[in-house]
């Protein structure tokens, strides 16, 4: 049994995030998804979310092939999230290939490539500009 790990905001679901998700559960039998915090996104963009996590977190927990959500307080804390769900794979999208490389001792690094021409920042960017 393998146990699949991702992380993400989520924001503005959209067919990329089923992507990702499809693919990272084919490689386990058991996909867990870490979902930013609204405050940890502000940290990190500058912007809440369009929605709120628990929000987030229900569309995602929706989806057949996640097994469970948890809320990712801080990025601090991938290795703690990793090792509390016992993890054997870490997924990520390749816009971060190479930054959670030193996660390998604890488990299998896999980066998937992102779906081409789809991105929540530019959807928003869009919608914005209307």
């Amino acid at each position: 049994m393998k146990t699949v790990i991702t992380f993400g905001t989520f924001d503005v679901f959209h067919v990329g995030h089923v992507n990702i998700l499809q693919r990272a559960a084919m490689l386990g039998d058991t996909l867990i998804v870490g979902i930013s915090t609204d405050e940890l996104n502000y940290s990190k963009k500058g912007r809440y979310p369009i929605y709120k996590q628990l929000d987030r977190m229900k569309i995602v927990n929706g989806l057949r092939y996640v097994n469970l959500c948890f809320f990712e307080e801080s990025l601090e804390l991938k290795r703690e999230y990793i090792e509390r769900y016992n993890a054997d794979i870490l997924v990520m999208g390749d816009d971060w290939a190479g930054k959670f490389d030193c996660m390998s001792d604890i488990c299998e690094v896999n980066y998937l490539e992102r779906t081409p021409s789809v991105s929540t920042t530019e959807i928003i960017e869009v919608i914005n500009s209307e």
